[in-house]
């Protein structure tokens, strides 16, 4: 019943990195131009991806979404992020930061959802070549995309109507650079173990089983090329999944550390530097890892460059 004496958030007030108002401006700066670079790198690799027609395969095509994902994604956070180091501090209504909350769960897990399809990709590519053509049909592409749209806005949805059901009272700041699960639950008042059981299960459906699948997925495909005999065979065939390997090592590595452990004790600080990097940083990273460690994607950018020159 103390619950009640409480006075009921109605909004939320971003205050990440305002402890030291003269950083505001320098971090303002480094923070637009990494998003400046993640809508020309993503924006430039879905173009390219379109454009060429030798990077018109399985592969490419869920590359091209991931980097549309990775758009929408860093755009969800990273707008809000510019606003509170610029004005030393932003308010948002419960409204708001429920939404931004749902579109940040919803871009996170269709990127989870792509890097786990892009495993299995890999995976029919090494172990089953012969296969690959009649597996990864464009129906079959077109299926596995929509349902990692599907699947994202359903896990969304519920998380974000579970979480928003809960009473927020007492203090309203969220030391955080977003509207994010964590510092929110911080919030609450009352009784939520029924809310975040519901939370916990189908988050479940998203980071666990994502990285059972590409965890499968790899061990295959290391049993697979451990067995070529000759060592630049292997280092080939490994190559055609550097880029993706890295990329789902800087991603889950970062949400690992940030939602699979024991919250007791954490830092704020730090948590607010690992959020940085799996959404300002990973989005911006993605199209150069793919670029630089592919030859395909080298060779399109070559042939762009090529045309625009008079």
């Amino acid at each position: 019943m103390a619950g009640w004496h409480h006075t009921l958030v109605t909004e939320f007030l971003l205050t990440a990195f305002t402890e030291h108002p003269e950083w505001g401006l320098p971090l303002f700066l480094v923070f637009l131009s990494f998003y400046l670079v993640t809508l020309l790198g993503n924006a430039g690799m879905v173009v390219l991806i379109h454009k060429d027609r030798r990077l018109h395969t399985p592969m490419y095509f869920f590359l091209g979404h991931l980097s549309f994902v990775d758009m929408c994604y860093s755009s969800a956070i990273v707008p809000q992020l510019l606003a509170v180091l610029l004005d030393h501090g932003s308010a948002v209504s419960q409204a708001r930061c429920a939404a931004q909350f749902f579109l940040f769960t919803f871009f996170a897990s269709i990127d989870c959802y792509l890097l786990a399809i892009m495993a299995y990709d890999r995976y029919v590519a090494v172990c089953q070549p012969l296969l690959y053509v009649t597996v990864m049909t464009q129906k079959a592409r077109w299926g596995l995309v929509a349902g990692a749209y599907g699947a994202g806005f359903a896990s969304a949805f519920v998380r974000t109507v579970t979480a928003f059901t809960l009473s927020f009272c007492g203090n309203n700041e969220i030391d955080f650079i977003f509207c994010d699960l964590p510092p929110l639950l911080k919030l609450t008042c009352g009784e939520s173990f029924t809310q975040e059981v519901v939370i916990i299960v189908f988050a479940i459906f998203v980071m666990p089983a994502c990285v059972l699948v590409i965890s499968v997925s790899y061990l295959f495909i290391i049993v697979t090329v451990m067995r070529i005999p000759s060592a630049g065979g292997r280092a080939k065939t490994f190559s055609t999944c550097a880029s993706h390997f890295t990329a789902v090592s800087l991603f889950f590595g970062t949400l690992i550390f940030m939602y699979l452990r024991d919250n007791s004790g954490q830092s704020s600080a730090g948590d607010r530097v690992v959020s940085v990097v799996y959404t300002v940083v990973t989005p911006m990273l993605n199209p150069l890892i793919y670029s630089l460690r592919n030859k395909e994607v080298k060779a399109a950018v070559r042939k762009a460059l090529s045309r625009t020159k008079p």
